[in-house]
């Protein structure tokens, strides 16, 4: 081992120092030639390559003349140092010879556990090891006095059958962990246990309030119908389906039949009272249809159109004014609209061959005022004056359109333009509009993109004054 590497109280003097690891020197020798002085094992390791002069001055050496130097040796070991543990606490200094001795008692040196469990540590540990930590201690259980070593008693712990623990369910017992088991399973009020009829998990000191509304608890059958038995949840359905004494009502209560009898009567009660449903349900059609009817008058109302214009579309146009030519006076009507909103109601006819003095040649127009839902609060005779336009559908990019249009002011004598009265309506003759009989003739009709794609469009439009719409 090269020189002594410690802590000294004061620097060594330089003829203590090995010249080869300048440290202070270990079983120093001396070159007798020469007189210089090495540690034993520097000098050594130092020869061992070959090379035999002295590392000072060169000179050759010889094995013969290398002695120890005992002398050296003490001085050295004479030299004051700190304990090799100063750093982690030990205050201890003194001679290098008296080092050894100092670290058989130190409480910071590393020695090996005692028991051997292969453990080192520092002296002043070694107690709480040996009593608490080695895994080759020997240690008696406080509860079954059984003997352990530590790494066997570790395990030994947390398990003894004879040691005193509380119940894991918290019910507040105290008994020996080999009793636990079966006063888990049977004794314990806090134990889980499953509803004996809906098999869901429930605390045992809690299952009894549970069965009070247990879907599936059985109970009996209010109406006594002999059934030994229903689930709760199905109860209500038996009432309704199977229970044979139930109170039921007729299945035509819809329609207005107010019997009600137990449900094996029931088909009793069909049999007589044929006749009787018959008229309800033929008076609930009624009923119904009339309902619809007025379902769909809302909706037509709903989307008529409230601005005081109509574009009317009238497709399969040929096909239509053929059908006119074999059916004398064959009138088409323009869906409702209003003048404005909470205005006057009025539609449009057309006559496609014609009628009265066009019929065979021209195309008709006429306009009628239908009852609305505030004509109560409208100013009568209708006076407001009335456009017709013929659209002309040719592209506008190619050509300016020339759309045929006519309009009038109506005449406040004539009968039609006065209040309607409720029953009038758009199919009643009676009520022919005012209009052109000459609107358009067959040829000029022809003449430019008046129908297009078979399909014509007429519109119709109602100049309200300002004062009426605010």
């Amino acid at each position: 081992m090269p020189g002594f590497d410690y802590k000294f109280l004061e620097k060594p003097k330089r003829r203590l120092l090995c010249p080869l690891c300048g440290k202070a020197m270990r079983e120093p020798v001396q070159v007798s030639t020469c007189g210089h002085r090495f540690c034993d094992t520097c000098l050594q390791e130092f020869l061992s390559e070959g090379v035999f002069k002295c590392p000072e001055d060169q000179l050759p050496l010889d094995y013969a003349k290398i002695y120890p130097d005992p002398e050296l040796e003490a001085q050295v070991l004479g030299l004051t140092i700190r304990c090799i543990h100063s750093e982690e606490g030990c205050r201890w200094s003194g001679h290098i010879k008296h080092l050894q001795p100092h670290l058989g008692t130190c409480g910071f040196n590393v020695i090996p556990c005692p028991n051997r469990c292969s453990a080192k540590l520092s002296r002043r540990d070694l107690p709480g090891h040996l009593q608490h930590g080695c895994p080759k201690r020997r240690v008696e259980c406080e509860f079954c006095s059984s003997d352990f070593t530590g790494e066997a008693y570790e395990n030994h712990q947390g398990a003894c059958p004879q040691e005193s623990v509380y119940c894991e369910n918290k019910c507040g017992a105290r008994l020996m962990r080999r009793l636990l088991p079966q006063h888990t399973l049977a004794d314990c009020p806090k134990r889980t246990q499953p509803c004996p009829y809906c098999t869901k998990p429930f605390v045992f000191d809690t299952i009894q309030s549970h069965q009070f509304q247990c879907p599936r608890y059985p109970v009996p059958c209010p109406n006594q119908c002999g059934t030994p038995s229903v689930a709760r949840e199905d109860l209500s359905g038996h009432l309704k389906e199977t229970c044979s004494t139930a109170m039921v009502l007729c299945p035509f209560k819809d329609a207005g039949c107010k019997h009600r009898c137990p449900k094996l009567a029931m088909s009793r009660h069909l049999d007589e009272s044929t006749k009787v449903h018959l008229g309800m349900v033929c008076s609930l059609v009624s009923r119904q249809r009339q309902e619809i009817q007025e379902l769909r008058q809302d909706v037509e109302e709903l989307l008529v159109s409230s601005d005081g214009v109509l574009i009317w579309k009238i497709t399969d146009y040929a096909r239509k004014l053929q059908e006119s030519k074999v059916r004398s006076n064959y009138e088409f009507f323009s869906p409702p609209f209003y003048t404005h909103r909470y205005g006057y109601k009025l539609q449009v006819s057309v006559f496609p061959n014609g009628n009265g003095s066009g019929e065979g040649s021209h195309l008709s127009v006429y306009i009628r005022v239908l009852p609305g839902q505030y004509d109560n609060l409208l100013e009568w005779p209708f006076s407001y004056r009335v456009t017709f336009s013929l659209l002309d559908q040719s592209d506008p990019s190619l050509a300016k359109p020339q759309h045929i249009t006519e309009t009038f002011n109506p005449d406040p004598n004539w009968k039609n333009f006065q209040k309607p009265g409720a029953s009038r309506s758009s199919l009643d003759e009676s009520t022919l509009g005012f209009g052109y009989p000459k609107f358009i003739s067959h040829e000029d009709i022809k003449k430019r993109n008046y129908v297009r794609d078979n399909t014509v469009f007429i519109k119709a439009s109602v100049e309200i004054p300002p004062r009426i719409l605010a």
